[in-house]
């Protein structure tokens, strides 16, 4: 199953975790170590569907509330799958985020 660095985030971060529900708010401080982060009303659409996606894969259960037309995810809690993909995805090495390029040959 391919996921994407911020869900793999994100499943690390609540498995790591003591808490049993772990807030929707914490999971955006992965973008403010970035250099330029997206806006505020961006990271929380990208965080939104991140976190929709680990539910779909049944790796997530979102609590929260619901309108007539949306659910409003404010907590997160890990699926037994989830915590077996976490764990998996601790004993991975991490890669570099190094730009390998042509080199020129020096003659």
């Amino acid at each position: 199953m391919r996921l994407s660095p911020l869900q793999k985030y994100i499943l690390l971060e609540v498995y790591t975790s003591r808490v049993q529900l772990f807030p929707r708010s914490v999971i955006t401080k992965y973008y403010f170590s970035q250099t330029r982060p997206p806006k505020l009303e961006d990271m929380q659409n990208i965080v939104t569907k991140s976190l929709e996606r680990l539910i779909d894969k049944e790796l997530l259960t979102g609590y929260g509330h619901r309108t007539p037309h949306k659910w409003f995810i404010s907590e997160v809690k890990l699926t037994p799958l989830g915590r077996r993909t976490a764990k998996r995805l601790q004993g991975e090495q991490q890669t570099l985020p190094l730009r390998l390029g042509k080199r020129k040959a020096n003659h």
